[in-house]
């Protein structure tokens, strides 16, 4: 085994798609104009649909730094985002709904961090919670945004039992 292996393990493990759900871009906007004919630096807007949730999308916004790190992969996105998610159509809760469950993630730079969304249910309010943040291996990020999704009669819906 050569000295690179392990490198080149640690990078194949960094690119494995998460088991978390993709997302979907659906737009962006240049913030930085780059010379060098390497991308711009941007912000993104993706949207997801709850993997366990029928009836919920969120849409996230994030920095996207370009340059020719950025190109090829290597750069270290912001930790900044923002998100929102609302009721697209009539939402029933599964038996079984886990506290704190992570419904998306992605990672920011090649190695060390990652964007999540994990979602609560605040019961006594009938109301999903989604929050996003990053982390990284060595220190967290305390940027981080909510949005909320109570539950809702959707209208031509059967009722829930």
């Amino acid at each position: 085994m050569t000295r690179f292996a392990p490198l080149a393990l640690l990078a194949l493990l960094a690119l494995a798609p998460a088991s978390a759900p993709r997302a979907e871009e659906v737009g962006c906007v240049s913030t930085v104009f780059r010379y060098l004919g390497a991308a711009n630096d941007k912000i993104c807007i993706e949207a997801f649909k709850d993997p366990d949730i029928e009836g919920v999308v969120c849409h996230l916004s994030r920095a996207v730094t370009g340059g020719i790190k950025g190109a090829i992969g290597l750069a270290e996105d912001t930790s900044d985002s923002s998100i929102a998610c609302r009721q697209v159509g009539p939402i029933a809760l599964p038996s079984k709904l886990k506290d704190e469950d992570e419904v998306f993630e992605e990672n920011r730079s090649l190695f060390f961090k990652e964007l999540h969304v994990v979602r609560f249910y605040d019961k006594a309010n009938n109301t999903l919670v989604y929050l996003s943040y990053s982390d990284r291996v060595i220190e967290g990020s305390p940027k981080n945004a909510i949005s909320t999704v109570p539950i809702m009669p959707w209208a031509g819906a059967a009722p829930a039992k």
